[in-house]
């Protein structure tokens, strides 16, 4: 361990009566920054519920062993419980483990579970005992309006999940390392509880000092991201028996947002060690109770100081109504041009820079950056994928015009900027014109593509190149740099995704189609249309070999399938003069040049499909 780990100095703690009390800072940080921060939680949440915690139930199942071997001596069970690894090293040549101990006392499944449920699930006719706490219901609250995420918990209770089912959530929930590979993206998640020592009904948890030492390596690489990628609010974890816990909170620091730790009593010399070097804000005296309920009622005042925009969901409803009723066309307008505008006064050089450095700064305000366009975007996109799949072609310039202001967000370019922080100023406008494509083709209205993909014309201020379409400036290779979509977006076992730019943008824009779209099969067929289609346009041109295409998976082989069921094969069956995109006047109108326009697309993907 460096210096820094060895020196025990006191935690930074904001003076209780100062101007910004601790817990005043957590509710505006928490605000401020809606899903940046994970929850650790210890045992301390879980004790108002009258539910044991893991070591509680070793302690319980240790001296009911003991009162059983003998039944002659009436202290023998307390004797146990104060020390149950000295008394089960006395008697067992077994080690004490929550696995080794559970199938000693109740051999068989069955038995296992109801010994079980009778420390963790209510009592017969008392649907209140060991219910959750004030503190997981205001958690609830906290993920139900998005500003938590991600919950890392010690807890092998289901106290948390129940809370969140009580507000009709479904968790994502990981308690064994192998689920990890299956899971969905912690971003596209609307909640992910991660219980690091397992649930009370596997016998994989871990509970004693040796179990307690290290983490399968799938777990380990997964909480480390989490410590990395979240702030971290911290309670009712002491620190003082997870040593692989304790290690990977010393060894991983955000380099983005703050740590909070919230204690009730007197902290521990790990607790200290770790609040120190974090320079984590403490937040004494307060019960998990105090700390989560006061952090939902700060939050909800905070929200009453601002004038807060529209929600997307209201938005959505009012462009439904306006949509089919022509009196109403201004307020149509309006609602639409003011989520633009919302999008474009936010892209300030304070929120969005376009220069940092060094390098490993750069990656961060990349990262921040990404997130933040996306989030500024949100309600527009939801309205665009609404409005473009509900209209019959009427509203189409008003969709049109949406990308066009989005475009001009790089009509000016700052005198010093890093490449790719620059390049994702037009970030907003490929989302749109993303949505208002996958829009078009799942209600089979695929000419608009045609006026989404060519216009408006644009290039580079600082660029000799000709003004050219969407399709070719708007390319996610161009706007997504692929270094920083490595640092910000990886496979969930830590690799690079083949397509990152495709793979991300299929993900974060899933969100805004869930009511035009539910099927995840359809949507992500509709996608890959889309790219297919934006590559055709993009494909012609006079020079076809300098052409790039929308890199995705309909590159693989299934789409270009030699039994002609792919993706290619059904295209180039519908190339006719009747076809829509030529109709609507793309490749010119003419078929021969769709046709060429296919063909240099199909040789592109032959002569490039190995570095893919």
């Amino acid at each position: 361990m460096g210096s820094e780990e060895n020196d025990v100095t006191s935690p930074v703690v904001v003076p209780a009566g100062g101007l910004i009390e601790p817990q005043m800072a957590l509710a505006m940080n928490v605000h401020a920054s809606p899903g940046v921060y994970a929850l650790l939680l210890g045992a301390g949440i879980s004790i108002a519920s009258g539910v044991k915690t893991g070591w509680g139930v070793v302690q319980d199942i240790v001296g009911k062993v003991a009162a059983v071997r003998d039944p002659g001596n009436p202290d023998v069970r307390a004797e146990a419980m104060a020390d149950p690894e000295k008394w089960w090293e006395a008697n067992s040549s077994d080690p004490l483990g929550y696995s080794a101990l559970l199938a000693a006392a109740a051999p068989k499944p069955a038995s296992r579970q109801a010994m079980l449920a009778g420390y963790f699930e209510p009592e017969d006719g008392e649907d209140n005992s060991k219910g959750p706490t004030a503190a997981h219901r205001a958690i609830a609250q906290l993920v139900k309006r998005g500003s938590i995420r991600v919950i890392l918990t010690t807890n092998f209770d289901r106290l948390t999940e129940r809370a969140l089912q009580e507000v009709r959530i479904s968790p994502q929930v990981v308690h064994r390392p192998d689920q990890i590979d299956a899971i969905q993206p912690l971003a596209h998640s609307q909640v992910t509880v991660i219980k690091l020592h397992g649930d009370y009904a596997d016998l994989e948890q871990r509970n004693t000092v040796d179990e307690l030492e290290t983490y399968p390596e799938a777990q380990q690489h997964l909480l480390e991201r989490v410590l990395d990628e979240y702030g971290l609010i911290v309670c009712g974890w002491s620190a003082d028996w997870d040593k692989a816990l304790a290690r990977a909170v010393a060894g991983t620091r955000s380099r983005r947002y703050p740590m909070f730790w919230s204690h009730y009593g007197r902290l521990g010399e790990d607790a200290r060690r770790l609040t120190a070097q974090h320079s984590a804000v403490v937040i004494e005296g307060k019960s998990a109770d105090e700390l989560f309920t006061g952090l939902v009622q700060q939050i909800e005042a905070l929200d009453r100081t601002t004038v807060a925009p529209i929600s997307r969901d209201v938005a959505v409803v009012r462009l439904k109504r306006a949509l089919p009723d022509p009196v109403r066309r201004i307020e149509l307008f309006d609602l639409v041009d003011q989520a633009v505008t919302d999008v474009t006064n936010r892209a300030t050089a304070e929120n969005r820079p376009t220069d940092a450095s060094p390098n490993d700064e750069a990656a961060e305000v990349f990262g921040t950056s990404l997130r933040g366009y996306r989030a500024d975007s949100d309600v527009l996109l939801h309205l665009l994928a609404n409005g473009v799949f509900h209209d019959d072609g009427t509203h189409d310039e008003l969709w049109h015009r949406a990308v066009t202001r989005l475009v001009r967000m790089r009509d000016t370019t700052p005198s010093s900027y890093v490449t790719a922080l620059e390049a994702l100023r037009h970030l907003p406008a490929l989302l749109a014109s993303w949505t208002v494509g996958v829009a078009s083709i799942l209600s089979d209205r695929e000419e608009l593509l045609v006026s989404t993909l060519t216009r408006p014309l644009w290039t580079h201020p600082h660029s000799n190149h000709p003004r050219r379409g969407p399709a070719w400036f708007l390319n996610p290779l161009s706007i997504l740099h692929a270094d920083g979509l490595h640092t910000t977006h990886r496979a969930e076992n830590g690799g690079r995704l083949p397509y990152p730019q495709s793979n991300w943008l299929k993900g974060t824009l899933r969100e805004p189609f869930r009511l035009v779209e539910p099927s995840d099969v359809a949507y992500w067929e509709a996608c890959s249309r889309f790219e297919f289609l934006a590559s055709m346009i993009a494909m012609d041109t006079e020079q076809p070999a300098f052409a790039q295409p929308w890199a995705g998976e309909y590159l693989g082989q299934g789409t270009w399938g030699y039994d002609g069921n792919g993706l290619a094969a059904a295209v180039r069956a519908e190339l006719t003069s009747t076809w829509p995109l030529l109709n609507a006047g793309a490749f010119g109108g003419d078929l021969e040049r769709a046709e060429a326009a296919l063909t240099a697309l199909s040789n592109w993907r032959n002569q490039n499909a190995r570095h893919w």
